[in-house]
């Protein structure tokens, strides 16, 4: 396998995945060049300069001579350098726009429906002026749209394992023509659950494929994927200078550490929302509940803020993120689940409401922010029962942040690391409330599919119908709940009812799950 590294050192490969020799490449090469350099169709260049990309990203840089060969890749980056594009532009570049053959010509798997639904935008802003037709296909929105949208045709689909799935079992999504395949966030697929569903889509493909993987990280069964279905991949490494993927996120983020009172945190917060110079902003918790909940109190103090986890149906899903890209809303509270594959631009802090339960989560947290060359800041609330926690995050990252201060939200230091004026509390005035909030944006009718009432959010606003507790295309525990809209089964067998335990005098009962 050849490895090509974006860092200015060559860092070795995995021997386990090692196949062919280094060839070497550095960032400052590629900050010189324009997608016009590339053997790349000038109507896809001059749609990404209708939306100001002229210069690729290293790892695009990188990527795009290997991937326009047809060479299978390996690509090792974190979110938010870029990727997007570097297998974006190859598959738009491969598409046959004569064929009279309907089947889709490329796939393009994710793991989250926001992830895909991203993928799916870059690539229909990068085709526009060819006319290539992307269709996104995913869990929680009705079937009749994407089947109808197959059956006329589509040159690329980006979806998630669970819909496409389910659409090539009931036969309106034909794999068998796909001659570029791209695997996105791979280890999070892994992660979730979803590596059976990859290798079943990998087996619909033609043999023949083109084969693109990526991972910000390559365990053992990532590495086994890539042997099984890629040839003589290459290697392509998106590093920082000292050779870590970590270390480039947390070194573009400034990060304060604070032990917090629980019933203190919201106070904090609405402070620490009132830095100068803040953006917006995403909080993390562990729960759906503590989501609601926090946006729901931020709401109540004045400021534009909305919510985004598992008990939120799909509309309300795409209106609070719609709305915060939007800035109609500028304070985003998420679960870890719900906000992977969340790429905004213009995120200037993220707060951790809870500490993360390890250091690859803390990364995937702070990384919303202190994206594609930006700088951020990123505010930890450790709990006293969280310190052990937060001391191995802070061992295994090097953060040189062994202890979090005790903190208040009336302690001095909090206003001056934060750059927060003198005098504020935790209310927003009146006269700083200028954001339309969440009911300025429309709750779009996607016929959603699975369970109804769900969770309300952000003071009175209507969550819509419950998705899955599973992210990624409604699959959990290996059923698919998408196709069980009216109770019913894909097949149209009524379900059957779940005998459920009561709680008897303090004993225990069965807890629904949860994704936090």
């Amino acid at each position: 396998m050849t490895d090509t590294s974006t860092s200015e050192t060559m860092e070795p490969i995995d021997e386990a995945v090692q196949a062919t020799p280094d060839v070497e490449g550095t960032a400052p090469e590629a900050a010189q060049k324009t997608f016009a350099d590339f053997d790349v169709r000038p109507e896809i260049v001059a749609a990404l300069a209708d939306s100001g990309i002229i210069h690729p990203f290293p790892i695009q840089a990188m990527t795009l001579p290997v991937a326009l060969d047809r060479h299978d890749i390996i690509g090792q980056a974190k979110t938010g350098t870029g990727k997007t594009l570097g297998f974006g532009v190859p598959i738009l570049d491969h598409v046959d726009l004569d064929s009279d053959d309907i089947r889709p010509q490329a796939l393009a798997v994710a793991p989250t429906r926001e992830l895909a639904g991203q993928v799916a935008a870059d690539l229909e802003r990068a085709g526009k002026r060819l006319g290539i037709k992307v269709l996104t296909v995913y869990g929680g929105r009705a079937y009749e749209p994407q089947i109808e949208a197959l059956k006329e045709g589509v040159h690329v689909v980006v979806g998630t394992p669970g819909r496409l799935i389910d659409l090539a079992q009931q036969k309106h999504l034909d794999l068998s023509a796909t001659k570029t395949v791209v695997l996105d966030e791979a280890d999070e697929m892994l992660d979730l659950g979803f590596l059976p569903d990859v290798e079943k889509i990998m087996a619909m493909t033609s043999p023949a494929r083109h084969t693109m993987l990526f991972s910000a990280t390559m365990p053992g069964a990532i590495v086994a994927l890539a042997r099984r279905y890629m040839t003589q991949p290459t290697h392509i490494r998106a590093m920082s200078e000292d050779g870590e993927a970590d270390s480039q996120t947390v070194k573009a983020t400034e990060q304060f550490v604070y032990r917090a009172h629980a019933m203190d945190k919201v106070e904090m917060i609405a402070r620490i929302l009132q830095a100068r110079d803040r953006g917006l902003t995403i909080i993390f918790s562990r729960t759906k509940r503590t989501a609601a909940k926090v946006a729901d109190e931020l709401v109540d103090r004045g400021f534009a803020a909305a919510s985004i986890h598992g008990d939120l149906g799909q509309g309300a899903r795409e209106q609070a993120l719609r709305a915060f890209r939007n800035g109609k809303v500028d304070v985003l509270v998420a679960t870890d689940v719900a906000a992977r594959g969340i790429d905004v631009d213009n995120v200037t802090h993220v707060i951790n409401y809870q500490c993360p339960d390890d250091e690859k989560t803390y990364v995937h947290r702070i990384g919303r922010t202190g994206r594609a060359g930006n700088t951020g800041i990123a505010v930890t609330f450790v709990d006293w029962d969280d310190e052990t926690k937060w001391s191995m995050i802070n061992r295994q990252l090097d953060l040189g942040i062994p202890d979090a201060v005790e903190t208040y939200s009336s302690s001095p230091h909090l206003l001056t690391d934060l750059n927060i004026p003198e005098g504020t509390k935790g209310r927003l005035p009146r006269s700083q409330r200028t954001r339309e909030g969440l009911n300025a944006e429309e709750v779009e009718d996607i016929g959603e599919t699975g369970k109804s009432g769900g969770r309300r959010q952000g003071g009175g606003h209507s969550g819509g119908p419950r998705s899955s507790g599973r992210d990624g295309g409604g699959r959990s525990g290996g059923r698919s709940s998408e196709a069980k809209g009216g109770g019913g089964t894909s097949e149209g067998r009524p379900r059957r009812r779940r005998n459920r335990r009561r709680t008897h005098g303090g004993q225990s009962q069965a807890a629904p799950r949860s994704e936090g």
